[in-house]
């Protein structure tokens, strides 16, 4: 039986950037008074009766190994001689006729780069003597309660053992929040992965663009963005796809998706894959027949600018807040000049009055989670962006019925989202494969009607 493919392994061993991020790890913690850091993949879960829901890694685990089986745990000791050990399942000829492939400790340690492998089974009996005269534990203690009583019953059997001069670690440190601020920053494998994942999502909106069609159901277009998904390589989708025609587009997470699509109507398509452990986040806002209205054409060119705007300000030096600030901003003075909002510039924006229509933020930080790892704020401050960060940037408006607005504007909702690496001087769009600017969206799907 054949090995899979390793995704992001350029050469097996200790060259991999997972085995970088654990020697960067390894350096952190040593910095930091050394301790020894355990850390599991997700565990499987079933969906009803005895069928699971598709396996997917924890995104911390897999940042440090790149290693996708279940039952698997990472343990790193930082001291005068680290180690890097990993626990996974044992070779089973068996089970793997059943379930599939499994590397085995002994493949699992040549492949990813471990000084150590051992079967799972073994965790129970080998964890106290890592933590065993550990001066600190690194560890994502409250996340899992069965996880939790696994690290506590190690600490104890080491505590038992007092009188023979062992003694247990004195303190604990949260490993995931040292893991955020690595991932924060994404290194040149990332940031690769993450560019084709753009690109797959990007060519999938443009196919759901060209699919739409007044009288089609929401699932119809949603199966033309799964079917590209997945026929590009793409495991899954990164989120529950949104494909919100009219009204729906004004709900934020909207995602039954199962309304017909009706003609002057807009559809909002809020999608991305996920490929490799990284995610693509975009969203595009497009007329169901294929022309804008005039008051759709109004509001789309606003959020479009506000967009723009978010853009220029997203660069490093800048603070989170910043790219946000300048979207609202447009955002304001466009609802005032459509009548939506009545007042000064200023006093919209103190009393938030914009809220109305824009109530979301402009963008996350974005890698292997949609919503990805990260503080936003450091000592009570935005924290400001640096090189190699990735971020959304997702201004929109979303304008439902009520008595105060014109009715040309009842049920506009539209958002424009595309992902942002944050480069030396400014920002890389790397989602633009899909059209947003009002001419190119009509020209696609005029070309897809007529040829």
């Amino acid at each position: 039986m054949n090995a899979p493919t390793i995704p992001n392994l350029n050469t097996p061993g200790d060259n991999t950037p997972f085995r970088a991020r654990r020697d960067r790890l390894l350096a952190r913690m040593q910095a930091a008074g050394g301790g020894v850091a355990i850390l599991p993949t997700a565990p499987e879960r079933i969906r009803n009766r005895d069928a699971h829901y598709p396996y997917r890694h924890d995104s911390y685990f897999y940042y440090l190994t790149g290693f996708r089986e279940p039952e698997a745990v990472v343990v790193l000791v930082a001291g005068k001689e680290a180690r890097q050990i990993l626990f996974c399942r044992e070779k089973n000829e068996e089970r793997e006729i059943w379930d599939g492939y499994r590397y085995g400790p002994e493949a699992a340690r040549e492949v990813f780069g471990f000084d150590e492998a051992w079967t799972i089974g073994d965790l129970d009996r080998r964890l106290p003597d890592y933590l065993a005269d550990q001066p600190l534990l690194w560890s994502g203690l409250g996340y899992d309660n069965d996880w939790d009583a696994k690290v506590l019953g190690a600490l104890n059997a080491v505590r038992d053992k007092a009188r023979t001069g062992l003694t247990p670690p004195h303190s604990v440190r949260d490993l995931r929040a040292e893991l955020d601020e690595m991932r924060l920053v994404k290194d040149a494998s990332e940031l690769a992965t993450m560019r084709r994942a753009a690109q797959i999502s990007a060519d999938a909106h443009c196919r759901a663009m060209r699919a739409t069609r007044p009288g089609r159901f929401e699932y119809e277009i949603e199966a033309e963005l799964l079917h590209a998904f997945r026929a590009a390589g793409s495991q899954a989708p990164a989120y529950t796809s949104i494909v919100a025609g009219g009204a729906n587009a004004c709900v934020l997470h909207y995602v039954e998706n199962d309304q017909r699509l009706q003609d002057g109507d807009l559809l909002l398509i809020d999608a991305g894959c996920e490929l490799d452990g990284y995610a693509s986040d975009i969203t595009r806002t497009f007329p169901v027949s294929g022309r804008f209205s005039a008051a759709q054409r109004e509001v789309y060119a606003i959020v479009l600018a506000a967009q723009a705007a978010a853009r220029d300000a997203t660069r490093p030096g800048a603070h989170w807040n910043q790219p946000h600030e300048a979207a609202v901003k447009v955002l304001a003075q466009g609802m005032l000049d459509l009548g939506l909002l009545k007042g000064s510039l200023d006093a919209v924006l103190e009393n938030g009055d914009y809220r109305r229509f824009y109530m979301h933020r402009t963008g996350h930080w974005l890698g292997m989670d949609v919503h990805d790892a990260g503080e936003y704020k450091l000592g009570g401050d935005w924290r400001p962006l640096v090189e190699g960060m990735v971020l959304t940037i997702e201004p929109g408006c979303y304008i439902r019925p009520a008595d105060d607005i014109p009715e040309a504007f009842w049920n506009i909702g539209i958002r424009i989202e595309d992902d942002a690496v944050v480069t030396a001087d400014g920002c890389e769009l790397i989602t633009e494969g899909v059209p947003k600017a009002i001419d190119d969206v009509e020209a696609l799907m005029r070309e897809a009607r007529h040829g």
